[in-house]
């Protein structure tokens, strides 16, 4: 193999993709796990671009061959940056690998960072689609939630999007405390109205370590139970597939070919570079598939990244075990389900047969015409379980 050709594997035809980290935040929403940060000052983004043009340059250097199908510029709150930084982002990506024709580059946007201006500056510097930060279409629901914007604010956010890119989605929160059926179906038909062609629907869930973790070991915060949460998942389901926004992804919902391509590369198994502070990355190097993590406090990134090049501190040699096992945890979220062939050669051992035999008597999972496996909308949302079981 030459330095110029990039390894051989399993997953290559699902693409090589960018992620940036932009790790900085107006506020904290209180059910945020994330690797984001508020600062008070304004950021040194000269001094962070010319970090990550470094970080990017080595990550260049150690995969050599790829061409860049997509790019997404997450965090944190992405659309705090100035368009000119976005620019020099994209600039440094395509000059390091350069790009597929048709590359997606999707920029995260709160509705509050929403102005024409900044969104016709994106635009130029080669940003084709957004997605919002709405999380809900109820305003004593977004202040619960520790939103900064209003519904009205969210929609304008959401209609210049729509003047300004041809492809864009938004997020909403689902099963909120006291959340009922009737009010998630209104809310999100209402959302369907606005949405192009692609929304991403999370469930509320309660992480370690956040305000709202501590809210709910307190008890002054009740999500809905596990009946009450299937419930709404079941509207989701029915409401997305009447409007022709069938789930692609158990979380993700589309329009037939609005899926996001760079997300459908992390659930395909492909190959990512993590840029940027707290990125995780998944790279086919000589030596095998290998997971990076970056130093994630922002100003110490910063630093390691002007003293090393890099903001690399874990570097880990992923086994044919864990490879197989990440396959299948990721490939099973999607309706396409997985292609057995590939899990063997990742996990050098094919799943049992009896095992999918059993799963498949219970109604759980389903052999498509394509020869893949993938759950069924009864096993859909006992995914975990399935893994398990299908990994064991």
């Amino acid at each position: 193999m030459s330095f110029d050709e990039a390894p051989d594997h399993p997953t290559r035809d699902a693409g090589f993709g960018i992620y940036l980290h932009w790790p900085f935040c107006a506020s904290k929403c209180p059910y945020c796990d994330f690797n984001s940060h508020v600062r008070y000052a304004p950021v040194d983004e000269a001094r962070f671009l010319a970090a990550f043009e470094a970080e990017i340059a080595h990550t260049a250097a150690r995969t050599p061959g790829r061409t860049v199908s997509s790019i997404f510029l997450g965090g944190g709150t992405p659309s705090l940056m100035k368009p000119e930084t976005v620019a020099g982002l994209l600039d440094a990506v395509a000059a390091a690998w350069g790009t597929t024709p048709d590359v997606e580059i999707t920029l995260e946007a709160n509705p509050t960072s929403v102005e024409a201006g900044r969104f016709r500056g994106y635009r130029a510097a080669g940003v084709n689609r957004v997605s919002l930060g709405v999380q809900a279409l109820n305003d004593p629901d977004l202040k619960a939630l520790g939103r900064l914007h209003s519904v009205a604010e969210a929609l304008a956010a959401v209609e210049t999007a729509a003047t300004h890119f041809e492809r864009f989605s938004f997020d909403l929160i689902y099963a909120r405390p006291n959340q009922t059926p009737k009010a998630w179906r209104a809310e999100l038909t209402e959302a369907i109205a606005h949405a192009a062609e692609h929304l991403s629907l999370y469930q509320l869930t309660i992480e370690p370590g956040t305000p709202f973790f501590g809210l709910a070991q307190a008890g002054r915060l009740v999500p809905p139970n596990d009946d009450a949460s299937r419930a709404l998942y079941d509207v989701t389901q029915e409401v997305c597939d009447r409007a022709g926004l069938s789930a692609y992804e158990i979380s993700n919902h589309a329009r037939p070919g609005a899926q996001s391509r760079h997300n459908l590369l992390y659930w395909r198994y492909g190959e990512y570079a993590g840029i940027g502070p707290g990125a995780h990355g998944r790279l086919v190097l000589p030596e095998g598939r290998t997971g990076t993590v970056t130093e994630k406090a922002p100003e110490a990134w910063l630093a390691r990244v002007e003293r090393d090049g890099h903001g690399i501190v874990e570097t880990e040699a992923l086994t044919p075990a864990a490879q197989g096992d990440e396959f299948l945890m990721m490939g099973l979220r999607l309706a396409e389900g997985i292609d057995p062939v590939r899990y063997a050669a990742l996990k050098a051992r094919a799943l049992d047969a009896g095992r999918i035999d059993a799963l498949l008597g219970d109604g759980l999972i389903v052999r498509t015409s394509a020869g893949r496996i993938a759950a069924t909308a009864r096993g859909a949302p006992v995914l975990n379980a399935l893994v398990a079981e299908l990994a064991g």
